[in-house]
């Protein structure tokens, strides 16, 4: 018997490293078979494929890996807890528990297959072996098929156990500081299916007339990618505390900024749910920073100039009246021109032919304007000191925003 398992073992040694560089060819035929046997699945890799088939390809990567070690403890550990989240994926997707089941079967039948014709390519084939590696597959496959179910069938009792006004309690101790709790934190990461312990972000989207700048229920959309978050509300705001796990910060705004229909702060990347109360002031700040009715996703660290403005709100007013001067007293239509010239002649690093290129204008029509600027706001533009007290008030103002910007070459 020891001979037979050393035997499987040193096969599987050969045949796994082939396997898992035929992932791909058998994550086609596993998205091939679900699109034309599973309406479910058809459905979820027709709204999301690219999240779906990385889904696939990773429990397929998983399992193959569990071949090498099948009697290992962590590694029945490891198959189980993939399985697990697994289920409780498809829980918030929607998908059937049946589908799933049989899905995942079809996973260990895609497993199979693939193995065999690695085996007969890889010198030295032996059906016998085969036939012991066999048994090993569909016992894992099993195993991890009741992790799948169990999975499933505590996430779909937690969604319907746990209230608007319970799910509202644990985000707002999150907020208030209560992340340094360890019993609070395990009772909050378990009933509102987040790990609060790896990397953490806080999302604020205030409400700009009554409407918050996310649909009312971000978190099922960013979960259909694999992305769990709770979310509650906060000073008129929609708030949300998202678990980035292996994400990088330009994916949850990626998916942010499909959803956004108005002003939509994030804080940094943090650690743990201690930092959560801390993220969740940085997001309430970079939020701040946006104009109402503007459908735009920002960090704080994208917003640091501006972060700093707005939570100094007299020093920010006092800054823009003492800057611009009499120039904010001129008729609308000069003031506006005006402005939108200072602003390209900063991103221009003073120079009026490339400020001339930004705003479709004549050189000479740049350089009138900037001698009127000067004028009135008593300030030179070869002064750094007034450069940098411009651009801050500009910021203030909403005029330094090389994205928002438009031509104004109508007037001299």
């Amino acid at each position: 018997m020891q001979e037979t398992r050393r035997a499987v073992a040193d096969r599987l040694a050969e045949l796994v490293p082939v396997l898992l560089g035929e992932l791909d060819g058998m994550t086609d035929r596993m998205v091939d078979i679900l699109l034309r046997t599973e309406p479910a699945y058809r459905d979820a890799l027709r709204t999301d494929p690219v999240a779906m088939r990385a889904s696939l390809k990773a429990n397929l990567a998983v399992g193959v890996r569990g071949l090498l070690s099948e009697g290992s403890v962590p590694e029945r550990q490891a198959g189980a807890a993939a399985a697990a989240e697994v289920g409780r994926l498809r829980a918030t997707q929607d998908i059937p528990l049946e589908a799933v089941l049989r899905g995942y079967r079809l996973g260990g039948q895609v497993l199979w297959e693939s193995l065999v014709a690695a085996s007969r390519q890889v010198a030295g084939h032996d059906d016998g072996l085969l036939l012991e590696v066999a048994g090993s597959l569909w016992r894992t496959n099993d195993r991890e098929c009741t992790a799948v179910a169990t999975a499933y069938r505590t996430e779909e009792r937690r969604r319907t156990g746990l209230d608007a006004a319970g799910r509202q309690r644990l985000v707002d101790g999150l907020l208030d500081g209560r992340g340094g709790d360890p019993a609070f934190v395990r009772t909050a990461s378990e009933q509102l299916a987040v790990p609060l312990t790896g990397p953490l972000a806080v999302v604020v989207a205030p409400a700009g007339e009554g409407v918050p700048g996310l649909p009312a229920d971000p978190g099922a959309a960013l979960l259909k990618r694999g992305i769990r978050s709770a979310w509650g509300a906060r000073s008129q705001a929609l708030v949300g505390v998202v678990a980035l796990g292996t994400r990088r910060l330009p994916e949850l705004l990626g998916r942010l900024g499909l959803l956004a229909t108005g002003p939509v702060g994030v804080s940094a990347v943090v650690e743990g749910a201690a930092a959560v109360a801390g993220a969740y002031r940085l997001a309430e700040t970079a939020a701040r920073t946006l104009r109402a009715g503007t459908a735009r996703v920002v960090t704080v660290d994208d917003r640091l100039p501006e972060a700093l403005l707005s939570d100094s709100p007299e020093i920010a007013e006092r800054l823009v009246g003492l800057t611009l001067g009499r120039l904010l007293e001129l008729p609308e239509d000069e003031r506006e021109v005006l402005l939108e010239t200072l602003s390209a002649l900063l991103d221009a690093d003073g120079s009026p032919t490339r400020a001339a290129d930004l705003l479709y204008c004549h050189r000479n029509t740049v350089m009138h304007r900037l001698r009127r600027i000067e004028s009135v706001t008593g300030r030179k533009l070869a002064d750094p000191r007034a450069r940098l007290l411009w651009q801050l008030a500009l910021l203030d103002t909403g005029h330094h925003d090389a994205g928002n910007r438009r031509p104004v070459c109508d007037s001299a």
